[in-house]
């Protein structure tokens, strides 16, 4: 978005189409522990009912990772998102799996859907709320998810945490760099992500939540809240970090360790990425 969160900005267009980042994000590395604990959580609150009956609208849902996932488990299953590349990426990664495509995938906005009224139940936002820079809008991107949502569905709603920046640039060792410091007293300070550089690791505009702020902006669109859920917890800081990929059963205990300490309010910031679920009445 541009500063004031008026529209998708060409910076973060570009981040997203030049070799198209995100279609490959999360499936490797601390990416696959960030998809599989998503997955987990995700799995908590998909309708009871089963998937025959039920209709997923994923906003922002990027080359499509989890809409796929979700169609292959017999959802109906809608993908919107801001970036072109990424809805064509999506469609094609559909056709692949032709006996559970996605029952749509097109260019939207995320804080005016054009989806008919309670017609969901669930909606994931998993992108928009850390491209809108201001509260304002993702206020009204998770009351547009409210809209769209059956009585007692569910939103699941991601956000990148304000230390995030700082920790990544331990792990990478990116805080030699001084221009990358300045860029992480400013999302200390205020949780506004700016990268002048446009070096592609550090990001692109964004806004990085304090936890308590994810929740507080749930509550303020009319869910009520579980959360919010540290999603990697410090395993990805994990030495060896492919040895636990590789090893189904340090795997599965990595999973479980972290799902263990996923609401500790002492280690939340500590996740670079943050989830709430919140229900509408």
């Amino acid at each position: 978005m541009s500063d004031d969160g008026s529209q998708v900005s060409t910076d973060i267009v570009e981040h997203y189409t030049v070799g198209g980042y995100e279609h490959a994000r999360l499936t490797r590395r601390a990416g696959l522990l960030e998809r599989a604990r998503t997955q987990q959580i995700i799995q908590r609150y998909l309708p009871e009912s089963g998937p025959e009956s039920g209709v997923i609208w994923d906003i922002g849902g990027g080359a499509g990772i989890y809409a796929l996932w979700l169609a292959k488990l017999g959802y109906t299953v809608h993908l919107i998102d801001a970036v072109p590349l990424h809805v064509e990426q999506a469609l094609q990664s559909s056709a692949q799996q032709p006996e559970f495509p996605l029952a749509s995938a097109t260019v939207g906005d995320a804080r005016q859907l054009q989806v008919d009224d309670a017609c969901a139940d669930v909606v994931l936002l998993l992108g928009p709320l850390y491209h809108l820079t201001e509260r304002a809008d993702r206020v009204q991107t998770l009351r547009e998810a409210y809209r769209i949502l059956k009585p007692g569905g569910v939103v699941i709603a991601a956000a990148i945490s304000q230390f995030a920046s700082l920790m990544d640039g331990l792990l990478h060792d990116m805080l030699k760099d001084p221009a990358f410091v300045e860029i992480v007293k400013r999302d200390l300070q205020d949780g506004q992500h700016r990268n002048p550089t446009h070096h592609p690791h550090y990001f692109t505009t964004a806004f990085f939540h304090h936890p308590d702020a994810l929740k507080a902006e749930a509550e303020a669109a009319g869910f009520a809240v579980d959360g919010p859920f540290g999603v990697e917890g410090p395993g990805w800081f994990a030495p060896n970090f492919d040895d636990y990929v590789n090893d189904p059963d340090l795997w599965a205990r990595l999973l479980d360790l972290m799902a263990r300490i996923e609401t500790e309010p002492t280690l939340l910031g500590v996740s670079a990425h943050l989830l709430v679920a919140g229900r509408k009445p």
